[in-house]
């Protein structure tokens, strides 16, 4: 059905379009010249500078850059070595480093070669929006993806490491929980947690001092509620479950109302404790984590759905086979409205009337996780979709 052989053939070009499509984007800004860098580098690299020179992360430094930092201060750290750059060279080497870390990422799922090729090639252009942003949604991808490979391994230390590093930068790597029940040894996990939330905590006063590393985790939590409230009234964020039914129907609709039985839902996706050790429910699960905290948060901007949409490509790798017409054509769906609306391929008036104002990119991804969740609940996993994983890793398991 994929044919998955030239698949495998075309490797080089894949792997080159995964790269080439988002160094393309971020090559043309510093080809046009300093200006054309784009305002999130900066962002980010004073998120570094700030913390050096003890300044508060959270304020509004119009003479560098015109938004707001709204990130932990151990992302100062990450930025760092990029920071120290010229504007130029940081900025191509930071979208390289977000582009290779989650492709490492897709790379150490109990898949085949063949299914992984497939996930980056559904996500190649998604991702080209993340870079042409300087996002940090790849890297908060690929730390949710470290999170399940590294307790699916037995490396309970490390998964802890990627959920608390997820959490410390930008909260979303927090549902890397979710992969919690997966463990088999969860004190382990517990205990490394708490090891990793210290040593993550106290490790940006290396750089600065303590009394301000405390003090800014107080503005961080001052600054993300406040955020919260901007989103609500804004048209480029809040590209979320709750975003699209405000902008469609009930402008002041709390966000509890969604959220609360998304949540539920979510949790509901655990009742079938005899599944844990099914690599096909683990994956839909993996998928479902992807998915859940974009399409669920009113910080969502277009950017953010290179998250979402490598769930998406998770789960679709992952159907029962042969793939059914509802399952690809839930994919073109999403490929179409939720990875090509932003780009010049989708027709300019359905994006500037409909898709914009409605925060219908939202839309696919919210089906798609609304059918996860009933696989999660029905599926029968058959021999048959065993073939998409290495037989090692299905002994690894059955072992």
């Amino acid at each position: 059905m994929y044919k998955l052989t030239k698949i495998i053939k075309g490797k080089p070009f894949i792997i080159a379009l995964w790269f080439g499509l988002s160094l393309f984007a971020v090559i043309k800004s510093v080809v046009l010249g300093h200006s054309h860098i784009h305002n999130n580098y900066f962002v980010y690299k004073y998120n570094f500078l700030n913390v050096i020179h003890q300044q508060n992360l959270y304020l509004s430094y119009p003479q560098h850059y015109f938004d707001l930092n709204h990130y932990g201060p151990i992302f100062s750290l990450i930025i760092a070595p990029f920071a120290l750059l010229p504007d130029e060279a940081g900025v191509i080497l930071w979208v390289v480093f977000n582009a290779w870390v989650l492709l490492k990422a897709i790379q150490l799922l109990p898949i085949k070669q063949e299914y992984y090729l497939l996930i980056i090639l559904l996500c190649a252009h998604e991702l080209m929006t993340s870079a042409s942003n300087v996002q940090i949604n790849p890297l908060i991808a690929a730390l949710i993806v470290f999170s399940y490979v590294f307790i699916r391994k037995e490396q309970d230390f490390w998964a802890a490491f990627m959920i608390c590093l997820g959490t410390f930068i930008k909260l979303y790597g927090i549902v890397g929980l979710a992969f919690f029940f997966f463990s088999n040894h969860k004190l382990k996990l517990i205990g490394s947690m708490i090891f990793w939330s210290a040593v993550l905590f106290v490790l940006p006063m290396a750089i600065s001092s303590p009394s301000f590393i405390i003090q800014t985790y107080h503005d961080w939590y001052a600054d993300l509620i406040h955020k919260n409230g901007d989103n609500i009234i804004s048209t480029r964020e809040d590209i979320s479950v709750m975003g699209m039914v405000r902008k469609i129907a009930f402008p002041n609709l709390a966000n509890l109302v969604i959220l609360l039985p998304g949540i539920v839902l979510f949790a509901l996706t655990y009742i079938r404790i005899s599944c844990f050790k099914n690599l096909n429910y683990q994956l839909l699960i993996v998928a479902s984590t992807l998915i859940f905290p974009v399409i669920f948060s009113t910080g969502s901007e277009s950017p953010t759905y290179i998250i979402a949409f490598v769930g998406v490509a998770i789960w679709f790798i992952n159907v029962s086979k042969p793939a059914s017409y509802t399952d690809i054509s839930l994919l073109i769906f999403a490929l179409i409205l939720t990875s090509l609306s932003p780009s010049d391929l989708f027709p300019k008036y359905l994006k500037v009337n409909y898709v914009d104002p409605y925060a219908l990119k939202a839309l696919p991804c919210f089906i798609i996780w609304l059918k996860i969740i009933y696989e999660t609940w029905f599926r029968k996993f058959l021999k048959n979709d065993l073939n998409i994983f290495s037989e090692k890793d299905i002994k690894t398991v059955a072992a």
